[in-house]
């Protein structure tokens, strides 16, 4: 048998082909409810037909997989391999997390759940650091204590371009919504470890990069302890909106010397409640293998 597989699931970006690209990483299909059918993205919904149905006002909302799903998927690989790695989406954001967490307790060690509070690229970046130090011939108790040593070195700031899926997801109230809306508010949001949170308020995308731009050094010097802008993972996320990740990379550049910075799209379990046009910067620290 293989000693170790790494698991998580589709909020992490990583399509089920990159997965499988990867070797040894396994993608759980996360499921949506469409006008009161189920779908699993990357398997009978992808991002394409998300935002169409999005867009014609659906009604979509979020879910966890059954136990028995994950149960099933766990069964499957521990035929082949000896321990599971699984890296779910962040506990604050899901009560996958905690769900998993009770499962595994009846696998005698074999599959190990990292709460590592993280979604969309930053929960990409703790997969492919899971795949570096098992490549490293790091065993599943070292790589689980490594990931939940810098479960909150990462951020992610958020910029919303439209507040009518917050509005309609409950997070803020419809007369704020109105008068965001009329005030031609776009809010920045947050993802330090466990929750989205509000940010900062601003009235344009210019304005709203900047403040995003302001954070992420910010944080790199400050919380990641990095005056030299090199010891941290840069990357990019949108919702629909890849021109402007495209041209928001070339500007965060400028203050990230020789950084490849990725560009993905945002998981669409948080695309669910911010809608398209979104605009986000995810910093992780890079961890020393």
């Amino acid at each position: 048998m293989k000693p170790i597989a790494i698991v998580t699931d589709s909020n992490s970006g990583i399509t089920q082909q990159q997965a499988e690209a990867l070797e040894g990483v396994f993608i759980l299909p996360m499921p949506f409810s469409i006008d009161g059918e189920t779908f699993y993205e990357g398997i009978s919904l992808d991002e394409e037909g998300f935002y169409e149905k999005m867009l014609a006002d659906a009604q979509i909302s979020t879910s966890q997989p059954s136990p028995q799903e994950v149960l099933n998927m766990w069964n499957r690989i521990l035929k082949a391999y000896e321990t599971i790695i699984y890296i779910p989406m962040s506990s604050g954001l899901s009560g996958s997390c905690d769900t998993a967490y009770m499962l595994s307790q009846s696998y005698d060690g074999r599959v190990m759940v990292v709460d590592n509070q993280r979604i969309s690229v930053s929960q990409r970046q703790s997969v492919l650091d899971a795949v570096a130090m098992r490549e490293k011939g790091y065993d599943a108790q070292k790589i689980y204590d490594v990931l939940m040593e810098t479960r909150m070195e990462s951020s992610i700031y958020i910029c919303v371009d439209t507040l009518k899926y917050l509005k309609k997801g409950g997070r803020i109230t419809p007369a704020a919504a109105a008068l965001g809306t009329l005030l031609k508010i776009k809010p920045v949001l947050q993802i330090q470890g466990e929750k989205l949170d509000a940010f900062s308020k601003v009235r344009t995308l210019k304005q709203a990069k900047q403040t995003m731009l302001q954070a992420a050094i910010r944080d790199t010097e400050g919380r990641f302890a990095d005056p030299s802008h090199t010891h941290v993972l840069v990357s990019i996320a949108h919702t629909q909106n890849l021109k402007e990740a495209e041209i928001f990379a070339q500007e965060l550049s400028e203050y990230f010397p020789g950084q490849e910075i990725y560009i993905d799209h945002l998981s669409l379990s948080v695309s669910c409640h911010i809608g398209p046009g979104a605009l986000a910067v995810c910093l992780c620290k890079k961890l020393d293998f």
